[in-house]
């Protein structure tokens, strides 16, 4: 797979921590062979997370995230901690540099702690060692470098490459289910929202795979839906739809054909599948006045008749028959409170890591607020998620 193939969400992201003047940003710039930061003797010169996708030997597809100083002062400067620490959220590895001169510090030793707690692999870049000579406890997860003279910085990205988990290659989006020759006939609205000329990328997602394992995938929009069937010589496989049209497709498809969605699909994927079934339940009881975050991982222009503002709040008071409050979220802001939540909604995920998924459904869990997703919500709505769920059993 080339650079280009491979979206944000499915890289490697790797984030750089460490001290004001600790010569981070000089270790990134080192470890990618670009000025990817900008590198000055003043503190603080990093201000916001600077993140650049690339390739990355031997690691591959990558995204590299610079941080600000984790020891940022002020109230300027406590903010652009919050967001260095909020970058836990979705890296898959972080590197600790740590200036060689000085030592670990304590505000090392309290990003050592939340790598630990947030169970991310790390390894700890001893930067300078062209001023240092004393003697370093070396280990696995410790390495000497300098970014000044190059200093072991290869010997670093194959630190990083040690210290990551190996990925799931086999992880499938659908093709897992399915057997060379198979017929999956994908419907694929016309969203508005979407880029000009392009699928969104779930959908590009299930296509890519279905091809992979040697399946034949036939497109159509969901008005061309029942002249599509007809035309098969044999029932398909199953039917994958978008979300929002999973009402109108299931009266064509009927009972004698496996039915599904791309956000369900997307769900089983990043790992949060039954957490969102069970969050659907929570539908069912719903009462007045409680108040439901409906949050998308990407953030896009909102138009009439947006799934996530507009058609999901209408299809969920008509469920429920209660008067229900509404609050929403895009992209990487997701609330650190959820007080006076009674229930999330979440998009599939596609733009977000498996990391941060699991980071929301976590976090959602341990504040005891259910959560479901777009696909999941839909199909209770519309009486169908036992049915949506039998093709993934």
């Amino acid at each position: 797979m080339s650079l280009n193939d491979v979206v944000s969400a499915e890289r490697l992201h790797i984030g750089f921590f460490g001290l004001r003047n600790a010569g981070k940003s000089s270790v990134v710039n080192a470890v990618t062979g670009q000025d990817l930061s900008l590198v000055s003797n003043v503190k603080g010169t990093t201000t916001d997370p600077v993140k650049k996708a690339m390739e990355l030997l031997p690691l591959g597809p990558v995204v590299i995230v610079d941080t600000p100083g984790i020891d940022d002062e002020g109230e300027l400067g406590l903010m652009r901690v919050k967001k260095t620490k909020q970058v836990l959220n979705y890296i898959d590895i972080a590197v600790l540099v740590v200036d060689a001169t000085l030592g670990l510090q304590n505000f090392d030793r309290e990003m050592l702690s939340l790598f630990d707690k947030k169970k991310i692999p790390y390894v700890v870049a001893y930067n300078k060692a062209d001023l240092f000579t004393e003697n370093v406890v070396l280990d696995d997860n410790i390495i000497l470098v300098s970014a000044k003279n190059g200093t072991n910085i290869n010997e670093l990205k194959n630190r990083i490459a040690q210290a990551v988990k190996v990925q799931n290659e086999n992880k499938r989006v659908v093709g897992d289910l399915l057997k060379s020759g198979d017929i999956v006939v994908l419907v694929t609205p016309i969203d508005s929202a979407a880029p000009k000329g392009r699928l969104i990328l779930p959908q590009q997602m299930t296509i890519r795979d279905i091809l992979d394992s040697g399946a034949i995938p036939v497109v159509t929009r969901e008005t061309e839906l029942e002249t599509t069937l007809d035309s098969l010589k044999e029932k398909p496989r199953m039917v994958i739809t978008d979300s929002q049209a999973f009402g109108f497709v299931s009266k064509i498809v009927g009972d004698d054909i496996p039915l599904t969605s791309f956000s369900i699909l997307m769900a089983r994927y990043k790992g949060s599948l039954e957490s969102a079934v069970k969050g659907a339940e929570k539908m069912k009881n719903l009462n007045d006045g409680d108040t439901i975050l409906i949050s998308e991982g990407c953030t896009h222009h909102r138009q009439c008749g947006d799934i996530g503002t507009q058609k999901l709040p209408k299809w969920l008071k008509k469920y429920s028959g209660k008067e229900l409050n509404f609050k929403f979220t895009s992209g990487k802001d997701f609330p650190e409170d959820l007080s006076g939540i009674s229930l999330v909604v979440h998009c599939g995920g596609c733009m977000l890591t498996e990391r941060e998924m699991q980071y929301r459904r976590r976090f959602c869990e341990e504040n005891n607020v259910p959560i479901t997703n777009y696909g999941t919500a839909i199909a209770q709505v519309n009486g169908i998620l036992e049915k949506s769920l039998e093709p993934i059993k």
